[in-house]
């Protein structure tokens, strides 16, 4: 048993592996060559982050994907760079407009440089990666431009907030699927359909990759409170002290509104002042940890990951479907 990708995945086919490792290797070494620039000081932020490291969970679902077809076929590879340099695009205006200090254990690009650095070397991922896509064809450029203007989307829906009379927990949940969900459906839709997979296939494993995507944030939700440690990437709380209202959270909110307890009404209350005092952020933790809402948030992950496992059943058994199997069994145990 070996493992490869994000959160241990174990690959117990030798071929299967072989080929995994193989894809993220000329991944890793298109994302190098991607962010080359003439200006050397372009190249270092460009590549700061790859060279941080990262799951490399999109280009792990692109090289899964593939084997429902050729896997072997010219566009995989690049097609894979092109999800990750999208992704890592994101990451530096994310930390911009979160103010972020760390990305990945190093200092962010907006810590490290500035705002402006930040801004502008995420749009030069961007540009490369439109670069890339424009041999890929136009279907390829369609798919791409869609997901973008839905990971967009869920951006600013997440910054305005739910409208007037709009439920909160279904807000959120919109909010992952396009800042999430979409380009993880892309690395799978890709991978597919890259590899010649037919058409059925490639809506499959599309709906996989969306499901998944949610799942695997919320994962992240749930560590971010209940973790011990930095298993999640980050400091247990975070989101909590940068006043994020994630999907615990929200259920919390949820249940104090329905049923008016004056522990929920008081917890709200301890989370709406100011956490950056150490001793009320880990009152306020030890106190979630133990609430119910914590339960349902784990629930509500569970959910989405058997979605994600239970869109996999048209396809034929083969190595890479129990590959993606393992991966919804990997985010509910993420979970707890």
């Amino acid at each position: 048993m070996t493992v490869v990708g994000p959160f241990g995945l174990s690959v117990r086919d030798q071929a299967l592996e072989a080929d995994v490792q193989a894809g993220l290797a000329a991944v890793e070494e298109g994302l190098l060559d991607a962010t080359k620039s003439e200006v050397p000081f372009i190249t270092e932020a460009a590549q700061h982050l790859i060279r941080a490291g990262g799951k490399r969970f999109r280009p792990l679902l692109v090289m899964l994907a593939a084997q429902f077809g050729d896997p072997h076929a010219p566009g995989v590879v690049p097609s894979a760079v092109v999800v990750e340099l999208t992704h890592l695009a994101t990451l530096y205006h994310d930390d911009v407009m979160d103010e972020a200090e760390v990305r990945r254990g190093v200092d962010s690009a907006n810590n490290r440089w500035d705002n402006s650095v930040a801004v502008l070397t995420g749009d030069f991922l961007f540009a490369r990666a439109s670069h890339i896509l424009a041999d890929l064809g136009p279907e390829a450029v369609r798919i791409q431009a869609e997901a973008f203007e839905r990971l967009v989307t869920g951006q600013i829906l997440e910054t305005a907030g739910p409208r007037d009379g709009r439920d909160p927990v279904d807000h959120y949940l919109d909010v992952l699927g396009g800042k999430t969900g979409s380009l993880i459906a892309v690395a799978c839709r890709f991978g597919a359909m890259m590899s010649g997979a037919d058409e059925t296939v490639v809506d499959v494993l599309t709906q996989y990759g969306e499901r998944l995507g949610v799942a695997f944030q919320l994962a992240d939700d749930v560590l971010d409170i209940a973790s011990e440690s930095t298993e999640s990437g980050k400091t247990p709380g975070t989101d909590l002290r940068e006043g994020v209202a994630t999907l615990p959270v929200l259920r919390l909110r949820e249940r104090a509104q329905r049923l008016g307890l004056a522990e929920d009404l008081a917890l709200c209350e301890l989370l709406d002042s100011d956490l950056g005092d150490d001793a009320r952020h880990a009152e306020v933790l030890s106190r979630l940890r133990a609430h119910p809402a914590l339960q349902q948030a784990r629930e509500d992950t569970i959910r989405y990951a058997e979605e994600s496992r239970a869109t996999l059943s048209p396809l034929p058994a083969n190595r890479a479907k129990n590959a993606l199997v393992e991966l919804c069994d990997a985010v509910v145990h993420r979970a707890g």
